[in-house]
């Protein structure tokens, strides 16, 4: 039932023209910036290599275009899971949904998977730009699967934040406004406080995220991203059977 969940609000998705609104807009805005960062590094290439280790193509040009996808997905994705819920209870279908032989638990995971498998394509299309360094050099891919990682249980922080401020309001707009406050101020969190092991900032999924853009995977940031999906996953399950 959790796939079946999830091809529904695929062809939902993508039976819009906002889904593919967003994917042309992505991937303009990741374009531009992978030329800039790569004319960028062409023209210091010179001096890198005077230097004894230099940064290389994977390190100047791929991990900040991962960077710059962190705050597009920040900024798309409450578009997306405004509607998860708060559509259903505004068109009124949510007590249908709700009363069908599936639990609470699968409703919530199919529609978390569906709109994952969705924002998996955007950040496919930043693999891809990676990818085509290899036609001019070496790509260090460690530190490509490291960002790969990161970003892939980022966005699920978004959705699964999004997908529970979506349970509590009846309108799709309030319920985006909402969400874009909050990662904005997650985000805002990650930058305003300068030492980098910050009680504060350790709140902030972007700190978190920062350490697999450099490359380094730690258990801690594992077990923060788990428990952040984890937490926002089962209050969006507790609403739907207190609603129900």
């Amino acid at each position: 039932m959790i796939t079946i969940i999830a091809r529904k609000e695929l062809g939902v998705l993508f039976g819009s023209p906002l889904a593919w609104v967003i994917l042309a807009l992505a991937q303009l805005v990741f374009a531009w910036f992978y030329l800039a960062n790569l004319e960028g590094f062409l023209q210091v290439q010179p001096q890198l290599v005077r230097i004894a280790h230099p940064p290389g193509a994977t390190e100047a040009i791929a991990a900040p275009l991962f960077s710059i996808g962190a705050v597009v997905l920040l900024m798309i994705t409450p578009l997306l899971t405004s509607r998860l819920i708060a559509e259903e209870r505004r068109n009124h279908t949510l007590p249908f949904l709700i009363s069908a032989p599936v639990s609470m638990t699968e409703i919530v995971l199919g529609k978390f998977l569906g709109l994952m498998i969705f924002l998996s394509a955007i950040i496919a299309l930043i693999v891809a730009l990676a990818i085509s360094l290899l036609a001019g050099g070496r790509l260090d891919s460690g530190l490509l699967l490291s960002n790969i990682a990161g970003l892939w249980l980022l966005s699920a922080c978004f959705v699964a934040l999004g997908l529970y401020i979506s349970c509590l309001s009846t309108q799709p707009a309030i319920a985006g406004a909402a969400a874009l406050c909050i990662l904005f101020a997650l985000w805002i969190m990650d930058n305003a406080e300068s030492g980098e092991n910050g009680i504060t900032r350790s709140l902030s999924p972007f700190a978190h995220f920062e350490n697999f853009n450099r490359g380094m995977i730690d258990t801690f940031d594992l077990a923060y991203f788990a428990l952040f999906i984890f937490f926002f996953l089962a209050l969006s399950v507790r609403w739907l059977k207190l609603y129900r």
